[in-house]
């Protein structure tokens, strides 16, 4: 089989586009696969380092204001479409998978102008305009959450495979609690805003740990890389609250958590439903399309985590309510922890690849 996936831009974008290769990998002894991606984004040096064969356009995203910079990208877009016909022509995939960014517009165009078999992945709650304006033209559309089905076209082949991101929790063990320097019998509360982290989200949880320094019960708090030093120099915690730039392998701490407070990523999402971990999510209000709200808010309806914005934040009431669910006095934490034990999981990458094999066979 020969497969050509693109994506970029985010982790959200490149991490599921790398669990589908890997399960593809696995399943197809002779599979020839190529990545496509863009020539400044950070798949263009995550891809390299997996060993998968990449090749980079020179692509950017659409401004709403810059009216200029638009119209030299077009030109990058139909250069970048060329040079995709030309890609292909050359590789001869069977099936050309987009799973996000901007750059999946020139690829799936190419493909579908060579009558190449097409297939998106979407992993947000509704999908972006990149992904609703391809969907029309492309064989099946993979989608994370079930409500997501609803905002495309009645005559696209949407199917639910869940997120992919989440595939490499499953065999996943409990990080050790101790390794970090936390206690085995004490409850822990991990926060975490991204890799890159928040000032802003930062910023009103400082007075939650202030009032969290009480507790007997322990946080780790993961600041990001760019706001770390500066949170570290600046303010003073008890010894119950660790914090740190960033952490590798966080998916395996959240199956030793009693409780996450994170931003509503569509990945992070995944690895918490796979992990079983209860979580407060709060929405960054700083992404395209108010994304991460949309995700967050079918959790909070399927009462598999609770959801609060940034804008809403009082440090007073999280208190509390963090306070009340490690003593067992929320019911809310009582019914997402229940509701989340019921929540099957199987591998989303798994699904992806069966039905791909069956759009190669059946699809004209």
């Amino acid at each position: 089989m020969k497969l050509l996936v693109a994506a970029g831009g985010t982790g959200g974008h490149i991490y599921p586009a790398l669990a589908i290769i890997k399960k593809f990998q696995e399943k197809e002894k002779n599979l020839d696969v190529l990545y496509i991606g863009t020539h400044n984004r950070m798949e263009n040096e995550i891809v390299p380092k997996h060993n998968i064969p990449y090749k980079s356009i020179k692509i950017y995203g659409f401004s709403k204001t810059n009216i200029g910079r638009d119209i030299k990208n077009i030109g990058y877009l139909m250069k970048s479409y060329y040079e995709c016909i030309d890609i292909m022509k050359s590789f001869k995939p069977d099936i050309v998978l987009g799973i996000g960014g901007y750059v999946t517009l020139p690829v799936i165009m190419a493909a579908r102008k060579l009558k190449i078999k097409t297939a998106l992945h979407e992993q947000n709650s509704i999908p972006g305009k990149t992904n609703k304006f391809l969907s029309k033209g492309v064989n099946a559309v993979f989608t994370s959450f079930k409500e997501s089905n609803k905002y495309f076209n009645k005559n696209v082949n949407c199917i639910y495979t869940g997120n992919p991101s989440g595939d490499n929790v499953l065999n996943l063990l409990p990080m050790n609690k101790e390794s970090l320097g936390f206690k085995k019998d004490k409850k822990l509360v991990l926060i975490t805003s991204g890799s890159l982290g928040s000032s802003a989200l930062n910023n009103k949880l400082i007075e939650f740990l202030s009032l969290y320094s009480k507790e007997e019960y322990e946080v780790l708090f993961i600041t990001g890389n760019a706001n770390y030093e500066e949170f570290i120099n600046n303010h003073k915690f008890s010894k119950n609250i660790h914090i740190l730039p960033y952490l590798d392998n966080l998916a395996s701490l959240f199956k030793s958590c009693d409780l996450v407070i994170s931003r509503a990523g569509a990945g992070t999402i995944s690895e918490l439903l796979v992990a079983k971990c209860p979580s407060i999510l709060i929405p960054s209000p700083n992404v395209a399309n108010n994304h991460q709200y949309y995700n967050a808010k079918e959790l909070e309806e399927h009462k598999l985590a609770l959801m609060i914005e940034e804008v809403n934040l009082d440090s007073t009431w999280l208190y509390e309510k963090v306070k009340n669910m490690l003593e067992g006095k929320d019911e809310d934490y009582k019914i997402i922890k229940e509701n989340l034990k019921k929540e099957p999981h199987t591998s989303s990458s798994e699904k992806i690849y069966k039905e791909v094999k069956e759009l190669i066979k059946n699809v004209k």
